[in-house]
């Protein structure tokens, strides 16, 4: 298929349906994965599309199966499209851009992920749906309860496959790709190909096109990326540095990133001391209050996010103005997807990173593997660095009450929406 550079959406023979949905979502111009993907997803070519995160995967292949999806009808307990991602907020960002583009069309959609409830998602199923998407346990949980049938899927869509990688879900996906008919069209996207995704994309896709639009060890140009050295690599002397940083940057909001959930939950409640507008999400709460705990973050309620790795994909909030990492993540790749969370949409971002001495050796792998400068921020230079605004700096921390496995919204919204005590705003039935 030829290659052509495309300026519109309108030259990707989307329905004048979508491109309404696309236009009042403010967007005009592909980006580079979307105008190579799409054409290859309305032909029905298993797709292997590798970028950088905040590229526009999502869009690439929701918009051509919106389309795909709407010529069809769901039958009883049989999904047509089955969309796999590796975490809760990664699904229901899925689960929001089908909402999104596909409001002008009558396709029925479920979420199928951990901590929820299933009663009324199990009604949904057995009318049936025409897109399914879900975590990989939950999956394969429901089809084993007999709730659903794999045998009318058409489509196989495997999102954020690294992620799943890195999490060890490749044995639960092998087994969901033999439980789905061979004639489908499967699409497989991550961030980076290693070896092991690169035997699976054989394994179970059919003669796949392999598009790349740029090295997943890339940051981006929008990011301006800023290292800080401490003498001390304990947690207090990066939180207090943390503390710092706030005071010098003009910030709009920001996510900080911390390698494991028990220092997520130190850092925050340490700012909340300093009357500090923070909340923590990681893997270890409740579903509802992390779903609440995000919404309250983009809603401009909560100023400062701190997480741990759970939120580095799947969070679609074009102005974060800054993130930072207590530390160099483990992974090098988990750096790119940090950062990657400002900078977005074509707006300008921040990022800073604290290193320590035992943080070298994984921070000069870091470096070596992504493009773009780095400025070093000495310690003793941090008040010189612009300072918030006077009304920036009064800062009233807000406590976000967890909500007890047994609360429940109301009976109609539970009716309308199928989701039990966990409503998504954005699923709309039809």
């Amino acid at each position: 298929m030829e290659e052509n550079r495309i300026g519109s959406f309108e030259q990707l023979n989307l329905s004048s349906d979508i491109l309404s949905a696309v236009a009042e979502a403010g967007y005009t111009t592909p980006t580079p994965i979307q105008s190579k993907v799409v054409p290859y997803v309305f032909a029905g070519q298993d797709v292997t599309g590798i970028a950088q995160t905040g590229t526009g995967k999502t869009a690439a292949f929701v918009l051509p199966l919106i389309q795909r999806l709407s010529k069809g009808r769901a039958r009883a307990r049989m999904p047509r499209c089955i969309i796999i991602a590796p975490t809760r907020e990664l699904a229901s960002q899925v689960a929001e851009n089908f909402a999104q583009y596909g409001k002008n069309h009558s396709l029925t959609l479920s979420l199928l992920i951990g901590g929820v409830s299933f009663k009324d998602q199990e009604q949904l199923l057995v009318r049936g749906v025409d897109v399914l998407i879900a975590t990989p346990g939950r999956l394969i949980d429901q089809f084993e309860r007999g709730k659903i049938l794999l045998t009318g899927v058409e489509h196989l869509v495997l999102d954020e496959a690294d992620r799943m990688l890195d999490m060890g879900f490749i044995p639960d996906i092998e087994k969901i790709c033999k439980l789905i008919p061979p004639r489908r069209q499967t699409l497989l996207f991550s961030a980076t190909m290693p070896p092991e995704l690169a035997r699976l994309a054989k394994t179970f896709q059919k003669t796949p096109i392999q598009i790349e639009v740029a090295r997943p060890s890339d940051t981006a140009d929008t990011i301006k990326q800023r290292l800080v050295k401490i003498l001390n690599d304990d947690i207090p002397s990066r939180i207090r540095t943390i503390k710092n940083l706030f005071k010098s940057c003009e910030i709009t909001n920001a996510i900080v990133f911390c390698n494991r959930k028990r220092e997520v939950d130190l850092v925050a409640k340490s700012l909340s001391k300093s009357n500090i507008n923070a909340a923590a999400i990681h893997g270890d709460m409740h579903q509802s209050l992390r779903t609440e705990t995000l919404q309250k973050f983009r809603d401009g309620k909560i100023r400062y996010l701190i997480a741990s790795d759970v939120a580095a994909r799947g969070l679609d909030i074009p102005e974060v103005s800054h993130v930072f990492n207590l530390a160099p993540p483990l992974n090098d790749d988990d750096y790119v997807h940090r950062i990657g969370r400002t900078g977005r949409a074509g707006r300008t971002g921040e990022s800073y990173t604290i290193v320590g001495p035992e943080d070298e050796k994984s921070w000069s792998s870091i470096v070596e593997r992504i493009s773009g400068d780095i400025e070093e921020i000495p310690q003793s230079s941090l008040n010189k660095l612009k300072r918030p605004s006077k009304s920036q700096n009064r800062e009233t921390f807000i406590h976000v009450e967890q909500t007890t496995s047994n609360s429940k919204i109301s009976t109609n919204e539970e009716t309308q929406t199928g989701f039990g005590d966990y409503v998504p705003d954005f699923i709309l039935q039809r």
